[in-house]
């Protein structure tokens, strides 16, 4: 079964959601295991990071719910 960058935001909704919080190092793991690594790059810097469409997707779901922290690389639910 292939899967979408909506298959992946929803995911990432359900987590943050249901924790209140979702740390991008374990969301970039758990999304290259199980949706597959065409969803993750390495960023500028040297790091992996989520794809710029499931990002987009997780933005559209979200609807301004969840708001990244950039100290701390993780998505809290508000």
């Amino acid at each position: 079964m292939a899967h979408t960058a909506d298959d992946v935001a929803e995911w990432m909704l359900n987590e943050v959601k249901s924790a209140g919080i979702l740390h991008q190092e374990a969301a970039v793991e758990y999304i290259k295991s199980h949706f597959g690594e065409s969803f993750i790059y390495v960023n500028e810097n040297g790091n992996e990071s989520i794809d710029k469409e499931v990002k987009k997707a997780f933005r559209k779901l979200h609807r301004g719910k969840a708001a990244w922290e950039r100290d701390g690389f993780f998505w809290g639910w508000s």
